[in-house]
């Protein structure tokens, strides 16, 4: 994992809503950062990956009901 993706979940609180999820969705979630040709789409998606963790229930724009902190 990418120190600035790791400090970002730490400082948020969100890393145990990080490890929480599926292994697939975690892969996801890196790889799509790692994808980022630039840094405002890094910065970008890894807001989103925050936003989503905080929400729950939410993966990568779509509905993930199992992901729900009810």
């Amino acid at each position: 994992m990418p120190h600035d993706v790791r400090a970002e979940l730490e400082e948020g609180g969100l890393f145990e809503a990080y490890e929480e999820r599926p292994f697939y969705q975690r892969n996801d979630y890196l790889a799509w950062i790692g994808r980022a040709a630039k840094l405002e789409t890094r910065r970008r998606r890894i807001e989103q990956m925050l936003d989503e963790l905080t929400q729950g229930g939410v993966y990568m724009g779509m509905d993930h009901p199992p992901s729900r902190q009810d």
